[in-house]
């Protein structure tokens, strides 16, 4: 396909864009919040191990990361509406498949067809927006709206399930998505204008197919090999392979195409690149925490889903009300400044979290919770508005495609680690704090078993005698503490790094306003003929003109500096 140069087409109501963009949004992180606080009941109702719940989390996840370049690309190509719509559609079925499911597999196809819209979804959404607000100011105040529909999804997903289970079972959990979809892609039809943007851009297949090799081989080589049976597995090392030879044949495809899926040369601009980077880090830290807490708050303090979601709504209630006050300020304070505050607040409350007991009840988790959620405000809005503001205007679908991606890469990867870093120290604390419970040893070993099989989920049958059932339980709830302390490290070393990534990516340089184009000068004045008078002409001596030598001649102009983007 050639490329097309497309002028841009001002939006007529950048409103109605911008709600019917946040409500994808909406819609697209309900199931990451309502899953989440829910794994525990699922966990019971289909007898899951840990490793199934982490791919019920991961299936969500891990199509969405892939996908989303497509969806980009399809929408710049032939129109986001189309992208957007599909992507509810897609949102709707999967929601329909899990809700009538009757094993954990079904509930992964339905999660993977989900996830697969809700890439469709993060894609044309802030493709829409960007287009619609070419001034980075307003298109700040617009993706603070964005990502504000993202952390309500996420606050409100656990109090739905929450009243769900306290009346049904744990399936209906996911019928308010596919409601959502349905009304608001009825309502999408008529209402949304479309918009695209199909310079230098064609279908790049073998990109793709790399693309999603790279990530499903990460992924699952890093979910299976933190699972009992070790990283030594054929299975894990052919993934890790796998991923690997992904990730090569990506960049070399990226390299050769004439319209590149992904183009290499966003990473050449240093603030892209630093968005990026940030972005998987602070999802890494952020999906697989609320992974490890929530486990931690139905697994070991057997708190019901719906007190399950009061915690979270601490955490996803404050980031929401940041998020506003964050837009108005990207035009005032650099958004390097506020990532790093963010940033601190969420690496403060994972340092703050290492400090949980098995017992500490709500008042003592308010704190950390509250202050994980400032940082989120401080980190979501600034960081999506330097990855689609650092480019060219064309580009910014790529860029927010881009940019998204590695968000759910980072998302993706988070439950898969830090799950197996919490199995692995379970695993490890827990002959320890056996051994001191004074459980006979018979006992202790069959704890043991039943935990290296089943996962935390076991605990809540193993078979044991009354009495040696509750040394049992806290033993079990003392060594997955440990595990959830270390868990808690991990980001905070990964909110480090991204704070690094920040100061020497990003910078702390404030944005500067569009240029607007010249105004075209206005034409000269039109004035009445006059008469002309007749004059007699003069007589000039001729003189020949000066031999053209090379020391006369003009200089050459200077040769014009070739843009990164041209083709």
């Amino acid at each position: 396909m050639s490329a097309i140069t497309t002028p841009h087409r001002p939006v007529a109501r950048p409103a109605l864009t911008t709600v019917l963009a946040c409500l994808g949004m909406f819609a697209a992180y309900v199931p990451i919040g309502s899953v989440s606080v829910s794994l525990s009941r699922i966990q019971q109702g289909l007898g899951a191990s840990t490793s199934d719940l982490q791919w019920v989390s991961d299936a969500f996840i891990l199509p969405m990361a892939a996908l989303i370049l497509t969806f980009g690309l399809i929408g710049d190509l032939y129109g986001r509406k189309k992208a957007y719509l599909a992507g509810m559609l897609l949102f709707a079925a999967g929601s329909v498949t899990s809700l009538t499911a009757h094993g954990v597999e079904q509930v992964w196809v339905g999660q993977a067809v989900a996830g697969a819209g809700a890439a469709a979804l993060a894609s044309s959404t802030l493709a829409l927006i960007s287009h619609a607000y070419p001034d980075f100011r307003a298109r700040a105040k617009a993706i603070a709206a964005w990502a504000a529909s993202l952390s309500i999804g996420m606050a409100l997903g656990p109090l739905i399930s929450g009243v769900i289970l306290e009346h049904a079972t744990w399936r209906w959990i996911f019928l308010p998505a596919a409601v959502i979809t349905a009304v608001t892609g009825l309502v999408a039809v008529r209402m949304l204008e479309d918009s695209r943007s199909a310079h230098g851009r064609a279908i790049d297949v073998p990109g793709q197919i790399a693309a999603i090799v790279f990530i499903i081989g990460l992924i699952y080589g890093v979910i299976e090999g933190g699972g009992a049976d070790g990283w030594a597995q054929t299975k894990v090392v052919a993934a890790f392979v796998a991923a690997a030879l992904g990730l090569i044949a990506f960049v070399v495809a990226e390299l050769r195409s004439a319209s590149p899926m992904l183009s290499l040369k966003l990473f050449a601009v240093r603030p892209f690149t630093g968005a990026g980077v940030v972005n998987a880090v602070v999802m890494f830290g952020m999906i697989g925490s609320v992974f490890t807490l929530s486990l931690f708050f139905g697994s070991v303090q057997q708190l019901s889903v719906l007190d399950i979601a009061w915690r979270m709504l601490v955490f996803n209630g404050v980031s929401v009300l940041t998020g506003p006050l964050v837009g108005r300020l990207m035009g005032k304070i650099a958004p390097g400044l506020l990532l790093c505050v963010g940033l601190l607040g969420v690496g403060g409350a994972m340092l703050w979290l290492t400090g949980l007991e098995t017992d500490s009840g709500f008042g003592a988790m308010a704190g950390p919770l509250a202050l994980f959620g400032l940082g989120m405000g401080f980190v979501m809005t600034p960081i999506s508005a330097v990855a689609v503001g650092s480019v060219p205007h064309h580009l910014a679908g790529m860029a927010g495609a881009g940019n998204n991606t590695l968000r759910q890469l980072g998302g993706a990867l988070g439950p898969a680690v830090l799950g197996a870093v919490l199995s692995s120290r379970l695993t490890s604390a827990l002959p320890g704090h056996l051994a001191d419970s004074g459980l006979p040893v018979t006992d202790q070993q069959k704890v043991g078993e039943a935990l290296a099989k089943g996962g935390v989920g076991a605990a809540s049958h193993l078979g044991l005698s009354p009495e040696a059932t509750g040394p049992a339980l806290g033993a079990i709830g003392a060594s997955f503490t440990d595990a959830v302390h270390v868990c808690m490290t991990v980001g905070a070393v990964g909110m480090l790094v991204a704070l690094i990534a920040t100061a020497t990516l990003i910078g702390f340089r404030r944005p500067q306003p569009a240029t607007p184009a010249p105004a075209p000068s206005p034409a000269p004045p039109r004035t009445q003929p006059t008469t002309r008078r007749r004059t007699r002409p003069v007589r000039h001596r001729s003189r020949p003109a000066p031999p053209c030598t090379a020391t006369s001649a003009a200089p050459p102009a200077p040769p014009v500096p070739r843009s990164p983007w041209s083709p």
